[in-house]
């Protein structure tokens, strides 16, 4: 194979067993990396596990992009079944240890078992070690990457949980280079699970590619496209905070845990805001479009910014200092905790106190800045009853107060900064996401709106009207396929296509340029369905075919609360008519009327291993 190394590095921290698996051509051919790689070892794999059990697997995945210099290729996949959701679990970041591990000769890593005591395993090309941690555990993630880097080089990829991952916070994540987070489902949880601290890995390999010189030229190309696109001065300026102006423009900020859509402080937690404090910029490995917005917060640390970090901890608990939302953005990343489902938790605690369900004096109101620090870090070492209370997160804790009409999450997972009293394709885009309430797989709040945030320097509030068109179940799919498909296999940064233009035609010429193989655009759908309807059939497998419908609902407050504010005060979602939407989106996909994938639709992806499985669970059409 050129382009794939046909290698997945797999580490057994019981038994202390290193070894090296090959996979198959037709295995590359069908699922192409990243995510895709993912889903097919987790549903041979990771059947009906506890999600922090030592039978669960931690997979590492990378595409045929990375280690290479593609747009923006420096993605790597981080996926197990998760602890929040108990369903498919995964989130990509961008990190330098994708490069290494491509460069190291392997497409993967995989882990499984846990260590006796806590542990990092270090990988060097051929040589792999598992080294105690102990003396990185209870350290940040900032910490750990600075130590670890300290005694074997700069020139490695690291990737660390903090304390929220030690101390098993159902949302916690894995961090990179200082601010690069992966894996909102509870993936640094899983990792925590296994007593694994961190990973660190060197590769010096070539890897091998079918036409070197075309994707040399493909490649230059495609980067000065996007230094040239009309866009790039103002996303070189703002990045994804350009979205706070535009959402709160059009009643689509998260505010006060999702009760309204604009706020009344966004100015001051918004991009022209974030301009003025910055005082760097970084990016991902091979990426000319930077989007990490470094500004000072009130402590005086640096901390990495974008919209999404913003919008829940600052607007959605009502804060309106942006460098007081700053602290709480670095809090999390230090500790290895998600930041949208840290703002979203604390958010519920905060409406939960205010509805009397909480009595607790730590409780912070919306707006308190100085509890709603202390909370964080409660949530991250455990330490209180509140603390460990919101580390289990919305669902868990809206189960336990008996108080879900303000729980924000999907299937356990909590909704990402895009606020949809008014949106029904967005709620869509949530409610069928691979992983629970996420917006990276179909942005279409945009297209639905019909203006993106970044056209001009200052946001458009556009003259809009609800509405259910079955159209809007086919753009979601549609983004799906390439957010959630294309670029999560490849596995690929979706920016430069989407904030500055670059064309999608780059991405099958640079796939033929590595691999040898030519895809069409129907070959590239076919794959993004095949992992959309493997990853359902794994959460439908893992819910012991317990499963229906409302699994695609977004949050209940949407449909039966209106907007406070604004133009469309009082409107909301219609849940008749979301539901047409859903069964719309359903017979596009080949699903039933559950959102089972059928036996037809099965075979026609080349899944017959999966229909067996089912049928023990569930009968299938």
């Amino acid at each position: 194979m050129k382009g794939w190394w046909g290698r997945i590095l797999r580490v057994d921290l019981t038994n202390n067993k290193v070894w090296v698996q090959e996979y198959s051509e037709d295995v590359a051919k069908n699922f192409i990396g990243g995510r895709g790689l993912a889903a097919w070892i987790l549903w041979n794999e990771a059947k009906n596990v506890d999600p922090l059990g030592p039978d669960n697997k931690l997979i590492f995945a990378s595409g045929p992009f990375n280690g290479l210099p593609t747009p923006s290729g420096g993605k790597m996949v981080i996926a197990a079944k998760s602890p929040i959701t108990g369903g498919y679990g995964d989130g990509n970041l961008g990190t330098m240890a994708t490069v290494h591990l491509r460069k190291a000769g392997y497409d993967a890593l995989v882990v499984e078992g846990k260590a006796k005591k806590p542990v990092y395993i270090y990988i060097e090309n051929d040589n792999v070690s598992i080294l105690s941690a102990e003396g990185l555990w209870g350290k940040t993630t900032f910490e750990t990457e600075k130590e670890l880097k300290e005694i074997h080089g700069k020139n490695v990829g690291v990737l660390s949980i903090g304390p929220g991952g030690e101390n098993l916070v159902k949302y916690a994540v894995v961090i990179s280079q200082e601010g690069r987070a992966a894996g909102r489902p509870g993936m640094g949880a899983v990792m925590g699970s296994k007593n694994l601290k961190a990973v660190v890995i060197k590769g010096t390999k070539e890897i091998p590619v079918a036409d070197k010189e075309k994707l040399r030229e493909l490649s230059q190309e495609a980067y000065n496209k996007i230094l040239n696109s009309p866009g790039y001065p103002f996303w070189h300026r703002q990045g994804t905070m350009a979205a706070l102006e535009w959402t709160n423009e059009n009643s689509a900020l998260p505010t006060r845990n999702f009760s309204d859509g604009s706020f009344e402080f966004a100015r001051s937690i918004d991009g022209f805001t974030m301009e003025g404090m910055k005082v760097k910029q970084r990016g991902c490995p091979y990426c000319n479009m930077p989007c990490g917005n470094v500004v000072l917060d009130a402590e005086g640390q640096e901390s990495e910014l974008d919209y999404e970090n913003v919008a829940l901890l600052g607007s959605n608990l009502g804060l309106g200092k942006l460098n007081e939302v700053s602290v709480l953005n670095r809090i999390a990343d230090e500790m290895g905790l998600d930041t949208i489902s840290l703002g979203v938790a604390i958010s519920y605690v905060m409406e939960a106190k205010e509805k009397g369900l909480i009595k607790d004096d730590a409780a912070p109101e919306f707006g308190d800045f100085k509890k709603a620090k202390q909370l964080a870090l409660d949530i991250a070492y455990r330490r209180t009853e509140l603390g460990n209370f919101a580390a289990e997160g919305v669902k868990a804790m809206a189960e336990k107060l008996g108080a879900k009409d303000f729980a924000m999450h999907v299937k356990g997972l909590e909704v990402s900064g895009y606020n949809c009293f008014i949106y029904p394709a967005m709620a869509l885009a949530y409610g069928t996401s691979a992983i629970g309430a996420h917006h990276k797989e179909a942005w279409v709040i945009a297209w639905e709106i019909g203006t993106a945030p970044i056209e001009g320097e200052k946001a458009q509030k556009v003259e809009y009207k609800i509405t259910y068109d079955p159209e809007k179940a086919a753009k979601v799919i549609e983004l799906q396929r390439l957010r959630g498909g294309l670029f999560e296999m490849l596995t690929a940064c979706r920016l430069p296509w989407v904030e500055v233009g670059l064309s999608l035609d780059y991405y099958p010429k640079l796939l033929e340029a590595i691999t040898g193989v030519k895809y069409t655009w129907d070959d590239l759908y076919k794959a993004a369905d095949r992992v959309y309807a493997l990853i359902r059939a794994y959460w439908v497998r893992e819910y012991d075919g317990n499963w229906n419908r409302e699994m695609d609902y977004p949050p209940e407050r949407w449909f039966k609360e209106g907007l406070k504010t604004g133009p469309h005060k009082g409107e909301h979602l219609e849940k008749d008519k979301y539901d047409a939407l859903l069964s719309e989106y359903y017979k596009l996909r080949g699903w039933d009327e559950r959102g089972i994938p059928k036996k037809e639709t099965l075979k026609e992806f080349e899944l017959d291993f999966v229909i067996p499985e089912l049928e023990k669970v569930t009968q299938l059409e």
